[in-house]
């Protein structure tokens, strides 16, 4: 299983009104929520070899849900794009997370700096999945992911601070209007071996946590704030729906 180049890994305000549908035999079910004060666009990208969910992108309303069945054996990443405006012909449509300009990304992958999850279906339906959620590449909007039904060994939980109000300048990404709208790692920020685990920092005894991936763990301490993060912040669960939260409750307050 094939994921972040430069992760550690191998390998859902909704109305109760809201039902969750009927899983069949052959899939998993991942139910993305939008409970942030604005619009956002998320996005699914497949590892190689694996079928584009969703058309790769939509539009989520605030207070939206939608549904996205799973294959057995998928894997790949899924964000949330925001500030966007497919009305132009720019190359970018959206301030954070775009895909080439495109409303469906059809297997792009995202721009970052983006707050990733990143997820293993087992093709065997006996083993448990894998997921995290990583800020390897920098972040623009908090997450949690819960299992239906909720468990809390299957659970990341969302961010203590929001990362746009403790970002060093040398680390923030601004839109037209001088709004801070997302983060970059260090590793994006500077493209240093160092900061990025590669070449002589390519193992764990090497690179270490520096300055910039403490302030990231300190905001969102269940996320991958570097790519040799440890413990690793790895979730196994054997679910078979889950809920993914973009701005979970109180998020920025506390890590619900």
């Amino acid at each position: 299983m094939k994921f972040h180049s430069t992760s550690l890994l191998q390998l859902f305000i909704i109305s109760s009104c809201i039902v969750y549908g009927k899983v069949t035999s052959h899939e998993v079910t991942f139910y993305v929520q939008n409970k942030c004060s604005f619009p956002i666009w998320p996005a699914v990208a497949p590892n190689s070899g694996h079928p584009v969910l969703a058309s790769g992108g939509f539009y989520l309303p605030c207070g939206g849900i939608k549904r996205i069945d799973a294959p057995w054996g998928w894997s790949g990443r899924i964000w949330a794009r925001t500030g966007c405006d497919f009305t132009s012909n720019w190359k970018q449509a959206c301030e954070t997370g775009d895909c080439d300009g495109h409303l469906e990304c059809n297997g792009l992958i995202g721009k970052p700096p983006a707050t990733l999850i990143q997820i293993a279906v087992e093709a065997d339906k006996s083993k448990p999945n894998f997921y995290d959620v990583s800020l390897v590449d920098g972040y623009n909007l908090p997450v949690a992911v819960n299992s239906k039904p909720v468990s809390s060994k299957c659970n990341i939980l969302g961010c203590h601070k929001d990362l746009k109000t403790t970002c060093p300048e040398e680390l923030q990404v601004l839109n037209e209007e001088g709004q801070i709208v997302a983060c970059k790692s260090a590793c994006l920020a500077f493209d240093n071996d160092r900061f990025c685990c590669r070449n002589a920092y390519g193992t764990p005894e090497k690179c270490k946590r520096n300055t910039y991936s403490m302030l990231f763990k300190e905001a969102c301490p269940n996320y991958y704030s570097y790519a040799y993060d440890t413990p690793p912040p790895l979730v196994t669960c054997s679910a078979k729906e889950y809920l993914i939260t973009f701005c979970p409750s109180n998020w920025g307050h506390s890590s619900t």
